[in-house]
């Protein structure tokens, strides 16, 4: 069965750095699209960014305003996001996902990114 499992959430201060890691099985990774989403405290999911099966596509939610980035590496079967510049409106809970249309996504159990001085 698909497993996505999310690593390297954490604690940070505005305007620090994490990358995030999610760790793709039972699946073709190389086939699908993958993207992250992610939920703020009381809030619905929120789209982040996707990125084609190839790695060449690449898209973002209009907050990020070039502060993220997707990447993928196949061989790996690896997912991640570089998030740069955090600030604590970034504080939610982030999610790899496999596809990129929210209401067909599949989700790993997601990782803690909590962004406060």
């Amino acid at each position: 069965q698909v497993q996505l499992v999310e690593s390297g959430g954490g604690l940070v201060q505005p305007g620090e750095s994490l990358r995030l890691s999610c760790a793709a099985s039972g699946f073709t990774f190389s086939n699908h699209a993958m993207s992250w989403v992610r939920q703020a405290p009381g809030k619905g999911l929120e789209w982040v960014s996707s990125i084609d099966s190839g790695g060449i596509s690449k898209s973002y939610g209009v907050f990020v305003k070039g502060r993220f980035t997707i990447s993928r590496d196949n061989a790996k079967n690896t997912l991640y996001l570089q998030m740069n510049s955090l600030k604590p409106e970034d504080t939610a809970v982030y999610y790899c996902a496999r596809g990129s249309v929210i209401s067909t996504m599949v989700r790993g159990q997601g990782t803690q990114v909590t962004v406060s001085s």
